[in-house]
């Protein structure tokens, strides 16, 4: 982080087609453990514990402007394309600023 910047976090909940959450789980986890994502500091994915079908992602930049640039990777495209037949759809949503 550079010069005292605000770190930019993002929580947000995906709600997958009945029975496919492992399935975009694995599309969730391939593009953020493989894909090199400038500026992102952690990308975590996690099973909500009372619905099987809610996965709640986390992630935490350098800035928010790193995000919005990480759309637009081949590697961000890719996986959603392969993620959007199986999103049924997005719940809640939260902007932060994470504290390190």
């Amino acid at each position: 982080m550079e010069g005292g910047s605000t770190l930019y976090g993002l929580i947000g909940q995906l709600k997958a087609a009945s029975g496919k959450r492992d399935a975009l789980i694995a599309i969730l986890l391939e593009n953020g453990r493989d894909a090199q994502m400038p500026g992102c500091l952690s990308y975590q994915i996690a099973k909500d514990v009372e619905d099987p079908d809610i996965i709640w992602v986390t992630e935490v930049w350098e800035t928010q402007e790193y995000h919005k640039q990480s759309l637009n990777l081949p590697s961000v495209q890719e996986a959603i394309s392969k993620a959007r037949p199986i999103i049924a759809g997005f719940g809640l949503r939260f902007e932060t600023e994470p504290v390190l």
